[in-house]
């Protein structure tokens, strides 16, 4: 039987190698696997960090989304991902989510559902487990501010609504957007979603801050409180 080498990505062209690939040609010329193959550094005794990683993408039916939500535990399960290669990878996926929550120095604003979604995605999105975070908005209707309320389970999480308003009333805010993911990807709110969320919007009018929305975000896809006129 003829013995079969496998190249290290050391032994490739120049212009095959992920890093150098990024400084002759730009770093959005490599591939998502290169990329991952740089944070990776190395592979294991069988493949180069390449050929790892297009084999962790493959087994995520190659969505960055769905790496996304793996653990750190998830990860170590791929031969030659130790707990600093699997915290690299998260850590690259975490910094894209942050990225899109940074905004420039004026206050975002809120004028329709899709806003306060594009505000809540990068808080809610890819999570295993609920979370419920508020938005607290001046009377222009841009943010002051986004609080995670609580974090729960797969099937729920514990709403105060007296540490919302109690928030509230410390930032001086005159509105409030509600938001809570379904891990279950089923976008419809439950009957719990709809009793906890009148009990909110009651509240706040006693102290005269208005609930404008609560928003569901499940995958990708968001429900609307105000758009289904249940606010």
């Amino acid at each position: 039987m003829k013995e079969y080498n496998k190249l290290s990505i050391k032994q490739w062209s120049v212009e095959d190698r992920p890093r150098e690939k990024a400084f002759y040609k730009g770093i959005r010329s490599l591939s998502n696997a290169e990329l991952i193959a740089i944070l990776l550094s190395s592979g294991n005794s069988n493949e180069s960090a390449v050929e790892l990683s297009k084999r962790i993408l493959k087994s995520y039916d190659n969505s960055l989304n769905l790496i996304a939500q793996c653990t750190i535990k998830d990860l170590m399960q791929f031969n030659g991902i130790g707990t600093a290669k699997a915290i690299n990878i998260l850590a690259a996926m975490e910094l894209g989510k942050r990225r899109k929550m940074q905004t420039n120095n004026e206050l975002p604003k809120i004028g329709e559902s899709a806003d306060a979604m594009e505000q809540l995605a990068p808080l809610l999105l890819d999570l295993a487990h609920e979370e419920f975070w508020v938005l607290y908005l001046d009377r222009a209707n841009q943010v002051k501010q986004q609080y995670q309320l609580s974090r729960g389970g797969i099937s729920g999480t514990i709403v105060d609504i007296r540490l919302i308003l109690r928030k509230a009333l410390e930032i001086g805010c005159s509105a409030i957007i509600l938001g809570h993911n379904h891990p279950s990807g089923n976008i419809n709110p439950s009957d719990a979603d709809i009793t906890i969320t009148n009990k909110i919007a009651q509240a706040a009018k006693l102290m005269d801050i208005k609930l404008l929305d609560h928003i569901i975000v499940a995958g990708k896809d968001y429900y609307s409180f105000s758009d289904n006129a249940l606010i």
